[in-house]
């Protein structure tokens, strides 16, 4: 019985912890500046590396500008490619919720940037890469507290885990034996 009581006061132990630590964070962002809030919103930086790819793969075609329109030139190509990354990446700071397909169509134009701008010296390559997958990652956390405490975080219990399996195993032990 003894035991028991220990375990349940574990238990209550962790989830005051647990409600401890998300009021904390909730107070921080309560507290924290406007740039804060508005940047925890949005994949900030994911759209910054996307901003500095775009000005690293315009860098060469911007020096080259004199031949940039002359038939035959990839250095309009790569002035095409830096402009939309460039705009990619503050496209991501405004339209949060289209950062996925944003950050895809990133990552490809920063792959192809090689061909029109050395990438940005390669560096816009790999800093599109970088923005892109970071943009492609990234999703929005709200962080509130929740009614019903820290211990109802939509965590499945045993009886869910036990129906979410693909597998049924009685089925599958029914099935090999009767063949």
């Amino acid at each position: 019985m003894g035991d028991a009581a220990a375990k349940a006061e574990k238990k209550q132990e962790r989830l005051e912890k647990a409600r401890a630590k998300l009021e904390k964070r909730l107070e921080k962002l309560e507290n924290a500046g406007k740039f804060k809030a508005w940047r925890s919103r949005r994949p900030f930086w994911g759209a910054t590396f996307s901003v500095l790819a775009g000005l690293l793969i315009l860098y060469i075609p911007i020096q080259l500008y004199a031949i940039a329109f002359v038939p035959g030139s990839f250095a309009f190509i790569g002035l095409l490619f830096g402009v939309l990354v460039l705009i990619l990446g503050v496209l991501s700071y405004i339209f949060p919720q289209f950062s996925t397909v944003l950050g895809v169509i990133t990552m490809f134009l920063s792959i192809l940037s090689i061909m029109g701008a050395l990438g940005g010296f390669l560096l816009g390559t790999i800093l599109g890469l970088i923005g892109g997958a970071l943009c492609i990652g990234w999703e929005e956390h709200v962080i509130a507290p929740d009614a019903n405490g820290p211990d109802q975080m939509n965590r499945p219990d045993k009886g869910e885990k036990a129906k979410t399996n693909l597998i049924d195993t009685s089925e599958v032990a029914s099935s090999s034996s009767s063949s």
